[in-house]
């Protein structure tokens, strides 16, 4: 009977001890971030069906793709060496769409996991690259007045904490020197950020960790600063109305995209959450291979798609050199930058989403997955090197 005691005694313990770290879990995230944590549990392509969210309507007049689709197999390199089966690599490895566009035609088109090309999902960091081009309309429109605007001047309350130097450049680049850490402890802000009901006041809460423009550390906060500047901007209009004039209608989008929002009415989570179909991301893409040209009409600056996606401003705030060894050479305006020599850059997302743009090749290639599978970055960017390089 007495280790019947001693296992009740150590229940009650651990029972206790838990109960304690949930209320201090509540404490610090609020009640409402809890109960989404623990309903919905670590993020997810399709979690655009649980969250409020702001519609983009498809275009009146859709852009249609010149397919000239490659059918049955696909030889391609694999990573542990020799050839094989492209459909059988990208089977095994959680991939849910391929869509390849060479030379403005769309060549590969390929769906798995029972997805399809009318399915949306979620995007995750592939988003901050997409507000990266919505701020270049904002340059244009006059709502920024330069990259060198304090963002105190949309967000004075941020002002004598430190943020009175912090730039639109800064957020951009992530080099605002904020304290905001990127990791996944349910305690930590990010995770706090990802399903608080109140982004707006715990972007609020983030204080400076080093003067701005020092030191380069990837962080979603400064993609969330940026998109709330942005919507004090737009103010009354929101920003997936902005999203809907600038870009969803002149695209040609053929579905409604989904933007979610911290709460109703709230704020959309412009570090991820836009929801679409795969060939809708796939004109995001066109558009900047194109520098902001679509069908003759000039939709984005061009100076600003080559600014953002071709200067790199990370390696000047000690750029983390581990991601040159994967083949990232730097960091632009929330995007990637990759080759060079080719001028290669990438949309990146949670779960292997990928957006690659090759303007040497003329190629945009998208990927979508519910994981990376066991392939690490640096193969990924092999394959669509490899894709964007192949006569089709």
């Amino acid at each position: 009977m007495r280790w019947r005691r001693v296992l009740l005694r150590s229940a009650v313990r651990l029972a206790l001890l838990a109960a304690l770290v949930l209320a201090i879990w509540t404490a610090i995230a609020g009640p409402v971030t809890v109960l989404r944590v623990i309903r919905y549990g670590d993020t997810q392509i399709d979690d655009f069906l649980h969250y409020p969210y702001r519609e983009m309507a498809a275009s009146p007049s859709p852009y249609l793709f010149t397919a000239a689709l490659h059918e049955g197999p696909l030889t391609v390199p694999l990573p542990a060496g020799g050839e094989g089966d492209l459909d059988a690599l990208l089977e095994s490895s959680g991939t849910i769409a391929l869509l390849v566009l060479k030379d403005d035609r769309l060549v590969l088109e390929r769906y798995y996991q029972g997805h399809s090309a009318d399915a949306r999902s979620q995007s995750f960091s592939m988003s901050k690259s997409i507000l990266s081009l919505l701020v270049g309309a904002a340059l244009e429109d006059g709502l920024f007045q330069s990259l060198d605007q304090p963002v105190t001047d949309f967000i004075p309350e941020l002002a004598g904490r430190g943020y009175e130097r912090v730039t639109i450049a800064h957020l951009l680049s992530m080099t605002s020197g904020s304290a905001y850490v990127e990791s996944d402890n349910p305690f930590g802000v990010h995770v706090i950020l990802n399903y608080t009901p109140n982004v707006e006041e715990r972007l609020l809460r983030v204080g400076m960790e080093v003067g701005p423009g020092t030191v380069w550390r990837y962080k979603s906060g400064d993609n969330a600063l940026l998109g709330l500047a942005l919507s004090r901007a737009l103010a009354p209009r929101t920003l997936s109305e902005y999203m809907q004039e600038r870009l969803w209608v002149p695209l040609g989008m053929e579905a409604p995209g989904l933007w979610s929002l911290d709460r109703e009415g709230g704020l959309e989570k412009t570090w991820c959450c836009l929801a679409a179909v795969p060939r809708d991301f796939l004109r995001l893409g066109r558009l900047a291979l194109r520098e902001g040209e679509w069908q003759g009409e000039q939709i984005l600056p061009a100076e600003w798609v080559r600014q953002s996606t071709q200067v790199g401003r990370a390696a000047e705030a000690g750029w983390d050199e581990a991601y040159s060894a994967i083949g990232v050479r730097d960091y632009g305006y929330q995007w990637w930058l990759l080759s060079a020599e080719e001028g290669s850059y990438l949309a990146n997302g949670k779960d292997g989403q990928f957006l690659y743009i090759n303007p040497a090749r003329q190629a945009v290639i998208l990927r979508l997955g519910w994981s990376m599978g066991e392939m690490p970055l640096s193969q990924w960017l092999a394959l669509f090197d490899h894709l964007a390089a192949r006569e089709w």
